[in-house]
């Protein structure tokens, strides 16, 4: 029974969401469905018309829970789905989703090639060898419908792709095999969040140049996409047939100069309960290590959450916490499962209250990108350091 102190329910604290015993937990991570539609909704008013609008769900989501975001995002106007992996896309085939699921990652496999075909994903095609392979396999197959597939153009990344000065022979050779049908032709910019653009623009005449020659050829192109989150936000010139949008859709900027042409909201919260509340006195090490040692008599929590979970262990000592709405120091290393804070400020505080650990209260918030900043990362690693031990909470009613 959660206790009450001073008149304070610490079930106050908690979130709004999907039937779940919340109380038995001691972290999650909260996902604030109303700011996903928001999101897909600003970036849609961006767009150029008649362009679609691909949500990236890979790595689920971002750890966003990619069945939930994906219908979310759907439902808010997107069209297309991005995932990285075959079982990404067998997930969201097996919640229902019948949109266009394109696969971003290689594949190569009989195997991998069957489950394609089999749960309708679309395939990324990356040199011609990789067509002829599935091109093989189709024939020896009983799949009789061809194929639709993706080629991937490399203009700069130096990652996935054929070189794009040899688009033309390889797209040629694509529409010549019987079992493949050409959905699109695509890029991905390497550097659309430097505020510098001669790298962008380069990669951009480069896909112009491509296209030219493919067209040059008489070959129908159906479908041309460039343009990743910070792109989409940047150029319209960028926007072609299709936009791909990943980080935006979860409310954060891929850089700080694009932050005044959207409104973005962050959908991701982490919360987690005091688990134990004591005190020290001056001298006193905390953790392992003792890399902190009170210079004074305190009052420390202790915290259900650590490195296991997602928390970076190298915030030892640096990160901040929210409790009612104040900043609160995390002291001492953190561990595996858990975390101590100095809550000496605050004198009423109760063992399982309820912590954020990343998000905001009152007017005060913690971000992935305060996090990024310190560790010299970016926030899509943050994003995707959270566990799945965390449970997700899906927030009926946003509260920001």
């Amino acid at each position: 029974m959660l206790s009450h102190e001073n008149g304070r329910d610490v079930r106050s604290h908690l979130p709004l969401c999907d039937s779940y015993e919340w109380f038995s937990q001691r972290a999650w991570v909260e996902i604030d469905v109303a700011a996903v539609a928001h999101n897909i909704q600003q970036l849609r008013k961006l767009v150029s018309p008649g362009a679609e609008l691909m949500a990236v769900v890979k790595a689920d989501a971002y750890g966003h829970g990619a069945v939930t975001i994906a219908k979310t995002a759907l439902d808010s106007g997107a069209s297309w789905l991005g995932v990285a992996t075959i079982p990404e896309g067998i997930e969201l085939r097996e919640a229902g989703i019948k949109a266009p699921i394109l696969i971003l990652g290689a594949t190569h496999s009989a195997e991998q090639i069957y489950a394609i075909a089999h749960w309708k994903l679309q395939p990324t095609l990356c040199s011609p060898k990789q067509a002829l392979v599935f091109s093989d396999t189709l024939e020896s197959s009983n799949i009789l419908e061809p194929l639709p597939v993706h080629i991937k153009l490399d203009t700069g990344m130096s990652r996935l792709g054929t070189n794009w000065q040899e688009a033309a022979e390889f797209v040629q050779l694509v529409e010549r095999l019987p079992h493949l049908k050409i959905a699109s032709i695509y890029s991905h910019f390497a550097t659309a969040d430097s505020p510098d653009p001669t790298v962008m623009n380069l990669q951009h005449q480069r896909f112009e140049d491509a296209i030219a020659r493919i067209k040059d050829r008489g070959i129908d192109i159906p479908c041309l996409h460039l343009a990743n989150s910070a792109a989409t936000i940047t150029n319209s010139a960028f926007h072609y047939d299709l936009v791909r949008v990943g980080l935006a859709a979860y409310g954060l900027y891929p850089a700080p100069h694009l932050r005044s042409k959207i409104n973005l909201k962050p959908v991701l919260q982490v919360k987690a309960r005091i688990t134990q509340i004591k005190s020290i006195t001056p001298g006193t090490g905390v953790s392992y290590g003792h890399h902190y040692i009170a210079d004074r008599e305190m009052r420390i929590a202790v915290v259900g959450i650590g490195y296991a979970d997602g928390i970076p262990r190298n915030l030892s000592n640096q990160m901040q916490v929210l409790i009612r709405g104040q900043r609160i120091n995390q002291i001492g290393t953190i561990t595996m499962d858990q975390l101590m804070l100095d809550v000496t400020s605050i004198r009423d505080l109760q063992e399982g209250e309820v912590v954020t650990i990343l998000g905001q209260e009152q007017d005060q918030k913690i971000t992935a990108d305060d996090w990024a900043n310190q560790l010299n990362t970016i926030s899509w690693e943050i994003l995707c350091s959270f566990k799945h031990r965390l449970p997700r909470l899906n927030l009926k009613v946003s509260r920001r």
